[in-house]
């Protein structure tokens, strides 16, 4: 019998906000283990939550982006459980009052062509809820540590339908949700911090089967490709269970990255276990029309909305734009550059290869990630280099040669080439002089061409470049060429 896997996603996203969820408490990462703490978190007698708003407002605004419903009114309930993770033995969460309901998030299909846009689709979400994070246990060999300092942070559950349906759609479910998140800055989603998490619920089913098959919750998913791995781990498990006559059970198993394999960690626990009931320290929350119409007016433009426009209305190809489109500060940069230039693609072409490629050298020389608005290459001279290319005053090898200099300390291009004497040498009379000693020293390639091989004029021009120490404007250059062995 042949199977087909069924996939829904629990992904926990922190929001980027300065202090937590029910408390005036900083948020941080890499503080010293619990100093990120006072009696709400630690759950002591007489500490009571307050709302705080910049998470509620952060949730409305993800939900918009993910074209959900927003609740008119949603509230707060307590979901009990014992476990080091959270002192006071629940944890303040939603459970039938979300802050956000439905929902869709758009994908690439697996398979698309590397160098074009393929075909999309949506994933149907299931609801969006806002709760407070929990604390950071570290087990070894014979005893356990907690750290609180993550516990209470705004934590945004999102909540997708059994709507995957393999390890590629996850992969792309997941990369696509982190760049709308990050476009929108609401968290920077960085997986090796805790601000992203996913659990991932499998289950598979005859094909052509209606019926969802038994569910099985992976944790222990530290990157993106991590679950795309254990999902295909635990797809390839489950099918050899059902094929051997055996019979899976609803549990919850980890996945161990190291090993590649899947473990039972415990039966899955059910919502009535966690003995639900409203939060009586905490009042509901209203939602109001006008509040939702301020917030819908900071949207950003979606990152796959965006590359459209760019392969529309800019020509880009598809490589410029995947690469572009993943950074809302990368897109900034490149659309302020672009719009000092006539050559958008050509801009695209410089921002994608070779600004991304000082900045990744940078990062690995300097042992830290360098913000690209801290970068001293501003868009305005990006956008004079490729100007000077364009006008003819320099060429692309020339421009390539300064672009590492202009990146490290600063300096326009007109500086440098001051500087090093690398304007373009346009003299007519000089370079007419060099394409006939070119030809005279090369008449094999001069006859080659003449009976009709295009590319043989390439050693010709190759003579006139390098006695010019590739300053000779190469327009003038292949002109000249041209008119001295047609005559």
């Amino acid at each position: 019998m042949e199977y087909e896997a069924v996939i829904g996603l629990e992904v926990h996203v922190q929001l980027d906000t300065q202090s937590k969820m029910f408390t005036r408490v900083g948020t941080g990462f890499g503080k010293p283990p619990n100093t990120l703490t006072n009696p709400t978190i630690l759950g002591l007698p007489g500490a009571l939550p307050v709302m705080n708003r910049e998470a509620i407002e952060k949730s409305i605004k993800v939900g918009l982006l993910l074209n959900c419903k927003i609740s008119e009114i949603c509230k707060w309930d307590r979901k009990n459980y014992f476990y080091p993770d959270m002192p006071k033995n629940y944890q303040i969460s939603q459970f039938d009052q979300p802050i956000c309901e439905g929902g869709e998030v758009e994908i690439e299909m697996p398979g698309n062509s590397p160098t074009e846009i393929g075909p999309h689709r949506v994933v149907q979400l299931t609801r969006i809820h806002l709760e407070e994070d929990v604390g950071k246990l570290t087990h070894y060999e014979s005893d356990s540590l907690v750290d609180y300092n993550r516990a209470g942070c705004p934590l945004l559950e999102i909540v997708s339908e059994p709507d995957l349906y393999s390890p590629e759609e996850v992969f792309f479910y997941l990369t696509s949700l982190r760049n709308s998140l990050v476009s929108a800055e609401i968290s920077d989603c960085d997986m090796e911090k805790g601000q992203l998490r996913c659990d991932a619920n499998i289950s598979i089913r005859p094909v052509g089967s209606s019926t969802l098959g038994t569910k099985v919750e992976l944790k222990n998913l530290n990157t993106i490709t991590g679950v795309k791995n254990g999902v295909e781990y635990e797809i390839r498990r489950q099918t050899k269970v059902l094929e051997e006559g055996g019979t899976l059970v609803q549990e919850t198993r980890r996945w161990n990255p190291e090993q590649r394999y899947t473990t039972p960690m415990r039966t899955k626990e059910m919502a009535h276990d966690y003995r639900y009931f409203p939060d009586p320290d905490l009042m509901p929350v209203k939602i109001d029309t006008e509040w939702v119409n301020r917030i819908s007016k900071e949207l950003p433009e979606k990152p796959f909305d965006k590359q459209r426009r760019y392969m529309k209305e800019m020509n880009l190809p598809y490589s410029s734009t995947s690469a572009l489109c993943v950074d809302r500060q990368l897109c900034e940069y490149f659309e302020e550059t672009a719009s000092l230039t006539q050559v958008p693609q050509k801009v695209a072409n410089w921002v994608v290869n070779d600004l991304l490629r000082e900045l990744a050298q940078s990062e690995k020389e300097n042992g830290e990630e360098l913000c690209l608005k801290d970068s001293l290459l501003s868009p305005s001279k990006l956008a004079e280099l490729v100007n000077l290319i364009e006008e003819g005053i320099i060429t692309n090898n020339v421009a390539k040669e300064l672009f590492p200099e202009m990146f490290t300390f600063g300096k326009s291009a007109k500086e440098l080439i001051a500087e090093k004497g690398l304007e373009m040498n346009s003299d007519g009379d000089e370079i007419e002089a060099l394409c006939a000693q070119a030809i005279t020293d090369d008449p094999d390639a001069a006859e080659k061409f003449r009976g009709g091989k295009e590319g043989a004029i390439n050693a010709l021009k190759g003579f006139v470049m390098k006695a010019t120490r590739g300053q000779a404007n190469p327009k003038v250059v292949d002109e000249t060429l041209r008119r001295l062995l047609a005559s």
